[in-house]
């Protein structure tokens, strides 16, 4: 049940050496940065990329069980509170491995609560979540390390609020909280109150914290096993240990993609699955990948602005939106498609309506469809001189999303290094959530707040 990367159509001898990596490119290449995964072991090593240790652990994956089993049956509403890598992740582990309309089923087929993710602050998003739910049948899973996000914090106070309006005005056995093991706001606050806790651990970044109670606990509750989610990781994990560069899936990923950007102008990374499933992980990756190689300084603080820019699609919806400009327009974009070989459900078209249009159909399914959708638009990209690469996934399931999703990570973490900028911080998002607690009125920026106003003084342009 391994995934593997195949490559063939980011190559010259299918796409032309303008735009595809020639043999000795790539050779080259896999040559000059082939110390990249011992460098990435010694830093892991020394604590530096601690999200690459989360498969291991089995204490975890037995707390956030006992959780659900003492709340098992007794919630019907599950919210994830938090806010890019503290809800992405949990979504796209959610819509990947649950029922496509879990939340309409009944319940005793369900397995968990129904799932929310209100990821935004959206004031309409929250009143439409609080108007349909009731707070006595809710749990609240807040999810922010820092105990300081904005959005989340905001959020947790208007839902605080509604579960205490409610029939129980005690919220504690409503509220997990996900957040520092021992600082921050949260934290505090769940000592005070009785909250449950599961910490995110201290070396790990919210887009590196899938694997973590960040994407665990909500995972659990819907009915997911999330040993098995980890088995796949730490398959994969052991899979890029033992491997030679050539044969590092997430290596020679990294390379193509830093390769293609840097010496055939692909500055753009598009991520499209052909499974309706992996539409969340298409949206998880784009912050991955944004947020960890879009850097202006490098490592030795020159200015060096890099990374590409990444775009979720999905197949086979975008190739009537997105696929007309991949295949004519400006030739500056990787494609990366994921392609399962078998789906878990089977759909068969029925002998009706006999006509040209429709009888080539009788007796085929969905899912060749899908497949055969894929190969037509691989085909079309590649005689269009566009490289493509794609990821062969056998199923979807716990083990080979676990694997997929540390797969991705570590090609994160190998390109940073490639690009020689630091993929676990993000000081341009820093600068933002900055103003925005100066123009709430956080205590302790008030001079940004001034700069602000003194900035904003000049007249707008309008029309």
């Amino acid at each position: 049940m391994e995934i593997k990367y195949d490559y063939t159509s980011v190559m010259a001898s299918a796409v032309g050496s303008e735009h595809g990596l020639t043999e000795a490119e790539l050779s080259e290449a896999l040559e000059s940065y082939s110390g990249v995964p011992r460098k990435l072991e010694e830093l892991r090593a020394s604590g530096g990329a601690d999200y690459m240790n989360l498969p291991y652990d089995g204490a975890l994956t037995e707390s956030i069980s006992g959780l659900v089993d003492a709340k098992r049956g007794r919630f019907e509403n599950f919210i994830v509170v938090g806010i890019g890598g503290s809800s992405l992740g949990s979504r796209a582990v959610f819509e990947a491995l649950s029922h496509p309309y879990h939340n309409l089923l009944p319940a005793k087929e369900r397995g968990g609560p129904r799932m929310f993710f209100p990821d935004n602050v959206d004031p309409e998003l929250l009143a439409g979540l609080t108007d349909t739910l009731d707070p006595a049948k809710t749990v609240i899973n807040v999810i922010t390390k820092s105990g300081s996000t904005a959005e989340t914090m905001s959020n947790f106070l208007v839902l605080a609020h509604w579960l205490m309006c409610g029939p129980d005005a005690s919220p504690a056995d409503h509220i997990v909280a996900t957040t520092d093991p021992e600082k921050g706001a949260l934290r505090k606050m769940a000592r005070e109150e009785g909250f449950q806790t599961f910490p995110v651990p201290p070396g790990v970044g919210g887009r590196f914290s899938v694997l973590s109670a960040v994407g665990l606990v909500s995972s659990a509750f819907a009915g997911i096993d999330v040993n098995r989610l980890l088995t796949g990781a730490a398959a994969m994990d052991k899979r890029i240990r033992e491997s030679k560069p050539a044969t590092n899936p997430a290596l020679v990923a990294a390379i193509i993609h830093t390769q293609l950007d840097r010496k055939k102008g692909k500055r753009m990374a598009v991520f499209m699955p052909y499974a309706q499933c992996l539409r969340a992980t298409a949206d998880w990756f784009r912050q991955l990948w944004a947020e960890s190689l879009g850097k202006r300084l490098s490592t030795t603080g020159d200015v060096v602005n890099t990374g590409q820019t990444p775009i979720a699609a999905l197949g086979t919806t975008d190739q009537h939106s997105q696929i007309q400009l991949y295949a004519q327009g400006p030739n500056d974009k990787l494609i990366t498609f994921v392609e399962v070989k078998k789906f878990r459900s089977e759909v068969r078209m029925h002998e009706l309506y006999e006509s040209d249009a429709t009888s080539y159909l009788w007796g085929r399914s969905l899912g060749e469809l899908m497949l055969d959708e894929l190969a037509g638009t691989r085909i079309a990209l590649t005689d269009a001189k566009r490289p493509n690469a794609t990821i062969i996934m056998p199923v979807v399931n716990e083990e080979t999303l676990g694997q997929l999703l540390f797969m991705l990570q570590v090609q994160t973490s190998y390109a940073g290094m490639i690009y020689g900028v630091n993929p676990y911080d993000q000081p341009g998002v820093e600068a933002g959530k900055v103003a925005a607690y100066a123009l709430m009125g956080r205590a302790g920026f008030e001079e940004k707040l001034a700069q602000i106003r003194r900035k904003s003084a000049a007249p707008r342009l309008e029309v």
